[in-house]
């Protein structure tokens, strides 16, 4: 036995290491394939004005670098267009909700929480801005209305795992305070 103990570490090892670059792998490709698509977004849209939802594509991958003041520029934008392209209101919703969201990272709390009610005007069951702006509510010591917002996205989605749990530790904080 001791004598197949070597090999079976080796084994392992090999298993191993192979996951592992088969997961390195897989995350080179998709950056690869979010470059590329950043890098032909970007190109277009300074060749040419493109439809809102290209301008909110590229919005989310700037989003997505942290790279919030040229991200707010690009809803900005998307958003005129979507005006003049009467684009339906609960994809309109998501443009202000990611606008919100910009914001929120800058900590403008105040704009954020603007663009998250603009978002909720054109669609009210939109349970990821709802969340968004209790969020918004709660960072600046809002609690009751954070609370009652929270509890809002319940009255849409009764399971909401962040919900839930937030409207129990600002509860908590509430009568502890």
């Amino acid at each position: 036995m001791e004598d197949y103990l070597p090999i079976i570490y080796l084994s392992l090892l090999l298993v191993f290491l192979s996951t592992v670059a088969v997961i390195l792998f897989r995350q080179i490709i998709k950056a690869r394939r979010i470059e590329s698509r950043l890098f032909q977004l970007e190109n277009k849209l300074k060749k040419e004005d493109g439809p809102a939802k290209e301008y909110y594509e590229l919005a989310s991958l700037y989003l997505d670098k942290k790279l919030f003041f040229q991200a707010v520029q690009l809803l900005q934008k998307a958003l005129k267009k979507a005006e003049n392209e009467k684009v339906e209101p609960e994809n309109v919703a998501l443009i202000y909700n990611a606008l919100g969201y910009a914001y929120f990272a800058q900590e403008q709390y105040d704009m954020a929480i603007r663009h998250y009610k603009e978002a909720l005007k054109l669609f009210p069951a939109y349970t990821i801005a709802i969340n968004n702006l209790a969020n918004a509510y709660e960072k600046k010591q809002m609690t009751k209305l954070a609370i009652e917002t929270y509890k809002k996205c319940l009255e849409y989605d009764p399971q909401n795992p962040v919900a839930l749990k937030k409207i129990e530790s600002l509860e908590k904080r509430l009568v502890t305070s």
